[in-house]
């Protein structure tokens, strides 16, 4: 997907980098596979803000995507590729041959009118979802299972893929995207290629009102604050720190780079090499 750039006939257009969106090749969903998305302005069910930065934006509709794949044996025919404003990946309409519909992830080099399947028959093309142990090692895969069943949730956003390193027993070692390997049982499913709008990383918006369209709130530096409002803010001047040498922290009072995972999680067994490594 190439990016296209503006005239600076505006101070908008004079930074902006966005897609041309050729491989869009229908403006409205399907109505049945939407439903209302409300905004809860980073607020959880208290009320209360739990993610910063949150609210406002353009009204959207959420497509219900099929991530289980759950049709097994039974071709599908691309009949269209459309925006999708929830995610940054595009998405695939597919048609069934009894006329049902759905949504996929569009993976790279999917083209209207191609055909997809699930099952542990599918030939191995771009868009076909099959059990790990099916798939050959060193195959890029996205929308990959972490439990058989519950549906794809690992290489779901825009240029992203997995790598099947090995498939040793009922397990198989799949390097994620965070360059973590991982253990994942041999019969989860994942499909082939990797996530399409692989550009998508090196899109500009422009200007900050379109960053206001995404449902984007501006982030204030907690170093301009008041001492009431941020534990890095007062000082005279530029501080570091707030007046004194304390250490960097968040409003809740974590230090930052404080790791939070547990250190006792029971899928730490399935984790063989981590994403860092320890220096």
């Amino acid at each position: 997907m190439p990016l296209k750039r503006y005239k600076p006939v505006t101070p908008s257009s004079r930074y902006k980098v966005w897609p041309d969106f050729e491989e869009v090749t229908k403006s409205k969903p399907e109505k049945n596979l939407t439903e209302p998305l409300k905004k809860s302005g980073g607020r959880n069910n208290r009320g209360r803000i739990t993610c910063r930065h949150i609210g406002g934006g353009h009204k959207r509709k959420y497509r219900l995507i099929d991530f289980k794949r759950s049709r097994r044996d039974e071709p599908a025919k691309v009949i269209a590729i459309e925006y999708d404003p929830n995610r940054t990946a595009r998405i695939a309409l597919i048609e069934y041959k009894d006329g049902q519909k759905s949504y996929i992830l569009a993976p790279n080099r999917l083209e209207v009118g191609a055909n997809v399947q699930a099952g542990e028959n599918a030939p191995l093309d771009v868009g076909n979802a099959l059990p790990l142990r099916k798939i050959p090692v060193s195959t890029s895969v996205h929308n990959v299972e972490m439990t058989a069943g519950r549906g794809g949730q690992i290489a779901r956003s825009a240029g992203q893929s997995a790598t099947l390193a090995n498939v040793d027993g009922v397990y198989a070692m799949v390097k994620l995207p965070s360059g973590e390997i991982r253990k994942i049982h041999a019969d989860c499913y994942a499909t082939i290629g990797e996530v399409g709008n692989l550009e998508h990383m090196n899109a500009t918006s422009g200007k900050a009102g379109r960053t206001r369209w995404k449902g984007v709130r501006p982030t204030v530096r907690g170093m301009c604050m008041n001492p009431v409002d941020h534990p890095n803010g007062g000082g005279e001047g530029k501080s570091k720190s707030g007046g004194g040498r304390q250490h960097l922290k968040s409003p809740w009072g974590h230090t930052k780079g404080q790791k939070t995972r547990k250190k006792t999680k029971p899928s730490n067994k399935f984790i063989i090499k981590k994403r860092k490594k320890k220096k």
